[in-house]
């Protein structure tokens, strides 16, 4: 019987406005302790969070996953680095694409799969201009206004 759906999405806004996203990835998280109880009660932060490579590993750093209020001595830390679970494949894919300028790799979304495990999603990334900002503000305030009439 499948578990039911989760309703955790904790979404990084401040990516797709700084960001053009180029390809995007759903990563497992390897995760200690009461991490993931903190994560299923909504505790968690994307803000400024990026993934870097450690030699062939994708880690994530700056992902915020407060303290679980009930745990005891199994408490963890809240901003440490957290490695993702990607497949060979897509990981030389990533390493390689880091490595033209102006490109990283930014978490977008957090949730909790159907299986029960913590999904990360990143996405391959270009910063904006300041020019592209402006644009996107202008699209935002033109779709509201048309809503509004």
């Amino acid at each position: 019987m499948p578990k039911a759906r989760s309703k955790i999405e904790i979404k990084n806004r401040r990516a797709s406005f700084d960001y053009e996203f180029v390809e995007r990835f759903t990563a497992g998280i390897v995760l200690c302790g009461t991490e993931i109880k903190s994560i299923r009660a909504g505790k968690a932060s994307l803000v400024d969070s990026y993934c870097y490579f450690a030699g062939n590993e994708l880690y994530v750093r700056n992902m915020n996953v407060a303290e679980y209020w009930w745990g005891s001595y199994n408490r963890h830390e809240p901003r440490r680095d957290r490695k993702l679970l990607l497949t060979k494949r897509e990981l030389r894919r990533l390493q390689r694409a880091t490595r033209e300028k102006g490109m990283t790799i930014v978490a977008v979304k957090l949730f909790i799969s159907e299986g029960g495990y913590a999904k990360l999603d990143i996405a391959l990334a270009r910063g904006k201009h300041e020019f592209d900002k402006r644009e996107a503000i202008k699209e935002k305030d033109m779709r509201r206004e048309r809503e509004r009439s």
